[in-house]
């Protein structure tokens, strides 16, 4: 006898329940277990250098340096990873989430996070509404325009312009976040969404490689697409489509 569409259903549920609690186990495992490793590399390197310290030469001090930054590297990558994990299982909430208080909201923090950066603001004023899970889309801003604000820090004046371009799919609005930072080169975009997926070295720019990652995780639960195009040297343009709300 064939399954019905309830059957389908029901299955599906029932895989995507499985699909969560695997998820929930991973984090766990990532949460907990595995902190438990960096911790002792971090206090016993640090107990050698209490203890054995003077007797110790430069380089060998080095070293053990090298081994509690790299194991503190490690939790925070730790720590990256469990939060891109929890993206996938978190309740989404959908509501009309007007897009000009959000960003001029997301851009003022900002500017409070980076004092004596001169940074152009230019915000559209015609910014619509879109449906979305309001928490969900205020952290994938804080991705999109914290990269924008600093990926142009080299510059002596930032612009970061948003804006609401015409033109999507039917049923879809485009937000477009452009800079004019130092962009990346074309031949890396396959690195663009990728886990820990950096495109400048760590000694350019502080971070992890996970903002743009969590951002494309954000999206597709808010059943919409990011994308972004760059130039060395020139800029990037990230754009991120997602579900317009409809007109009261």
């Amino acid at each position: 006898m064939a399954d019905t569409p309830q059957d389908r259903i029901a299955a599906l549920e029932a895989e995507l329940a499985a699909l969560r609690a695997e998820m929930q186990e991973f984090t766990y495992t990532v949460s907990h277990d595995l902190r438990a490793p960096l911790r002792h590399i971090v206090s016993y390197a640090q107990l050698v250098q209490e203890d054995a310290g003077p007797k110790l030469n430069t380089e060998v001090q080095g070293f053990l340096a090298t081994i509690t930054d790299s194991a503190r590297h490690m939790g925070v990558l730790l720590d990256g990873l469990v939060a891109l994990s929890r993206l996938g299982t978190v309740p989404v909430a959908v509501t009309a989430v007007p897009l000009q208080a959000l960003v001029q909201d997301v851009a003022a923090q900002l500017n409070e996070r980076n004092p004596g950066r001169n940074i152009d603001w230019r915000i559209a004023g015609d910014l619509p509404t879109v449906l979305a899970d309001a928490a969900l889309l205020r952290q994938a801003l804080e991705h999109v325009l914290g990269n924008a604000v600093k990926f142009t820090a080299p510059r002596e004046q930032a612009v970061v312009e948003i804006t609401a371009p015409p033109g999507g799919s039917k049923g879809m609005q485009t937000l477009q976040v452009r800079d004019n930072g130092v962009g990346y080169n074309p031949a890396m975009q396959a690195k663009l969404f990728q886990v820990f997926g950096r495109l400048h070295s760590a000694k350019q720019f502080e971070g992890i490689g996970l903002g743009l990652a969590m951002t494309r995780k954000i999206a597709q639960r808010l059943e919409g697409t990011v994308s972004a195009q760059g130039v060395l040297d020139g800029g990037c343009c990230v754009t991120l489509c997602l579900p317009v709300a409809p007109a009261v």
